[in-house]
């Protein structure tokens, strides 16, 4: 087997787990919301997730605050982030994300806060306690998925 060939045999089971574990996520959204508790579960995890940002941080690599979003993207293949600099600081815009798509056919649970960004919100805080993370909107609800992030650095 060519090198070629087993790379692409590699990127294709990347892809295919990368799925399958948007499409876990997304049922556990579902059976949360179904049961009344996705709210308090996303309140949960999202305190744990900024008592350990640093730790996420460390995990993921993230070095600078735009990375928080850029590594997960990388990692998971879910949301296509792109971040362009600002004054204060920079917006991270996303135009699709598998998990947000999949939680879309499944049900009428929103994913975006308790499996995304509050744990990228958490990495951020996590090297830079100071910054301000700030939803303008997010694929569940619209075109795009919107962040803005003041940095006091």
């Amino acid at each position: 087997m060519s090198n070629e060939n087993n790379s692409q045999i590699q990127e294709q089971k990347l892809k295919t787990l990368q799925m399958y574990h948007a499409a876990a996520l997304a049922d556990s959204v579902l059976r949360y919301g179904s049961s009344n508790i996705l709210d308090a579960v996303t309140k949960q995890k999202k305190d744990e997730q900024m008592k350990a940002g640093g730790i996420l941080a460390e995990r993921f690599k993230v070095k600078e605050p735009c990375d928080a979003f850029t590594k997960t993207a990388e990692i998971y293949g879910c949301a296509d982030w792109v971040c362009q600099k600002t004054d204060t600081g920079f917006t991270a815009k996303a135009a699709r994300c598998m998990l947000c798509s999949i939680s879309k056919q499944m049900g009428k649970y929103s994913p975006c806060a308790v499996y995304c960004l509050s744990p990228i919100e958490a990495m951020i805080k996590g090297i830079a306690p100071e910054s301000e993370f700030k939803t303008e909107s997010t694929l569940w609800e619209g075109d795009n998925c919107t962040v803005h992030v003041k940095l006091h650095l």
